[in-house]
């Protein structure tokens, strides 16, 4: 069955598509209810974020549209050391899209929730005329958090010394996404995964994490750079310590990529004191998707320094790592 114009309407066909699909996966107490918003029980101090999300192909080796959506916003929350709560779900859909296919990316936006933690309390959908014939996606969500007493992960925050850790390798939903859109067959699948268990064993460590954010579009380089310019620092990095898989280097080679510019959706960077190093990278390893984690650099700061990104090749070279120029093809989120 595809979807039809009369799905948006408001009328029977629109309740009959919410039943079918949406409360029938998203259901808990609160969205039962079925109301325009949603009372939650609540903090002083919350956390609020929204994304949207556009990739195609919608299913991709390691995920799909439902997966990420819940990812990217679940892990935006935990980058400001917050704690997970409550997500949104807007779908806008396309005449012509296949039901069957809706409902496994609803089943799998349901599943991904409750792996995270969190619970999708409201939502609404809209119904358009197809622009490409196909019938197609897109998903918007905000997300709600309860904020941590005490912590303060700020790139402003980064201090001399600090270590520079990275939660596992680079670049496979970037490859993932492409190799599926080119037809290239190989055993990359997408990293896409809520980084709930690291963040939460780190902070309930009383690990000092100085600055966090998730490597996604834009890679790891524009993530390093946006730190450096926030706290004035230089990211002194070490090339034979960055975590990257054979298969995406190989991928890399083949189509002139570089990892440091591919975008994940299940990793993270972590600024520590040096001090805390060791104690950080153990509590990620033994997370759920942190098993490749690494100490990638040191940060160097001082009355002199000149904010930049800089890689220590394995031949004894120096390379400055920019700002990415341009658009990071393929979309991949």
């Amino acid at each position: 069955m595809k979807i039809t114009m009369a799905h948006g309407s408001g009328g029977e066909s629109t309740s009959e598509l919410i039943r079918q699909i949406f409360a029938k996966h998203f259901h808990n107490e609160v969205l039962d209810r079925m109301e325009d918003s949603a009372i939650v029980p609540g903090n002083g101090r919350i956390a609020m974020t929204t994304d949207s999300f556009v990739v195609t192909p919608y299913f991709f080796p390691g995920g799909d549209i439902g997966r990420l959506s819940v990812c990217g916003t679940v892990n935006d929350l935990l980058m400001s050391g917050s704690v997970p709560k409550y997500l949104t779900c807007g779908c806008i859909l396309e005449e012509g899209m296949d039901m069957d296919d809706l409902d496994r990316i609803i089943a799998s936006m349901a599943e991904t929730a409750r792996e995270a933690g969190v619970e999708i309390i409201t939502g609404d959908t809209k119904v358009v005329e197809a622009r490409t014939g196909k019938g197609g996606l897109m998903i918007n969500t905000a997300g709600v958090g309860f904020a941590r007493d005490g912590a303060q992960c700020e790139p402003s925050q980064c201090a001399d010394s600090d270590a520079v850790i990275l939660s596992g390798t680079l670049g496979e939903h970037h490859a993932a996404i492409l190799g599926s859109r080119m037809g290239i067959h190989n055993n990359i699948v997408s990293d896409a995964a809520p980084l709930v268990e690291m963040v939460n064993g780190l902070m309930n460590a009383g690990i000092h994490v100085h600055a966090m954010r998730d490597v996604t579009r834009g890679g790891l380089g524009t993530v390093l750079n946006e730190f450096a310019s926030a706290s004035a620092c230089c990211m002194n990095l070490q090339e034979k310590d960055l975590p990257v898989s054979d298969q995406v280097r190989d991928f890399c080679g083949i189509l002139g990529l570089d990892p440091m510019y591919m975008g994940n959706e299940g990793k993270m960077v972590a600024i520590v004191p040096k001090e805390e190093e060791e104690a950080a990278v153990k509590i990620i390893r033994g997370s759920r998707y942190g098993e490749n984690a690494a100490v990638i650099g040191h940060v160097e700061k001082n009355a002199d320094t000149t904010p930049a990104v800089v890689l220590h090749t394995q031949i004894g070279g120096r390379r400055v790592i920019g700002l990415m120029y341009g658009e990071g093809l393929p979309r991949i989120c």
